[in-house]
């Protein structure tokens, strides 16, 4: 089977090469790797990092930033694989845990595989231990929440990037997000679509606000909120 691992990016120039390198060094057992990575009108010098990538990769290039969920379906339209998951640049995710995901698949035979960050309290120490680290633990638990309650399947973490899926599931999927709302809406339409999500415990390693962490708590929550309540009812 083929897994296209999709890497959307946007001003990561210090963290693209050793993003690319690890998911090309990453070993998943089962699958052959096709790296899609979508660069979202990066302004730093991403572009030109994305020039010395060296590997087996497919760069696709927005002219201007048009937000993740955008830069996401950029790469599924350009995905020739049987599965697809999501790639941050960021570095928060190692793509050595991939392969957790996918031997699900293998062994358990299951559709779509989520990696839970939130099968356990936060670390208070270093990043974890920060107010604004705290808030968006709350949130993201209140989230999936409500997920569970409208949806009818618990899940612990609706917010990761790491979502496993076949591509097949997107036939007749009308995907709208632009941005970070794009997390609720995949989850959203894939339970509706009578997938069952199964979830497998990973670890991350947190990225500072003062790092580059681009999500707005408040403001993305609060549309993650909307995207829930609005795809129970609507298409």
């Amino acid at each position: 089977m083929k897994l296209s691992i999709i890497v959307p990016v946007f001003n990561e120039e210090k963290t693209i090469l050793q993003a690319i390198d690890r998911v090309i060094e990453a070993k998943i057992p089962d699958f052959e790797k096709e790296i899609i990575v979508v660069d979202d009108g990066s302004t730093d010098g991403t572009i030109n990092e994305l020039k010395k990538a060296k590997g087996n990769i497919k760069i696709i290039y927005h002219k201007v930033n048009q937000g993740k969920g955008a830069a996401v379906k950029t790469g599924m339209k350009n995905a020739t694989g049987d599965y697809i998951i999501i790639q941050d640049a960021d570095l928060e995710y190692n793509p050595k845990q991939i392969k957790l995901l996918t031997e699900k698949v293998i062994k358990k035979n299951a559709k779509v595989v989520y990696g839970t960050r939130l099968n356990r309290m936060p670390h208070l120490d270093k990043e974890e231990s920060k107010h604004l680290f705290i808030f968006h633990y709350l949130g993201n638990r209140f989230l999936s929440l409500i997920t569970s309650l409208l949806y009818g399947q618990w899940i612990t973490d609706m917010e990761t990037c790491y979502k496993l899926f076949p591509k097949s599931a997107l036939a007749n999927i009308k995907l709208n997000a632009r941005g970070f709302e794009f997390e609720p809406e995949i989850t959203a339409k894939l339970l509706k679509k009578g997938y069952k999500i199964l979830e497998i415990q990973i670890s991350t390693k947190p990225r500072g606000y003062d790092e580059g962490k681009k999500l707005n708590t408040v403001k993305d929550g609060l549309k993650a909120l909307w995207s829930l309540i609005k795809y129970r009812f609507l298409d």
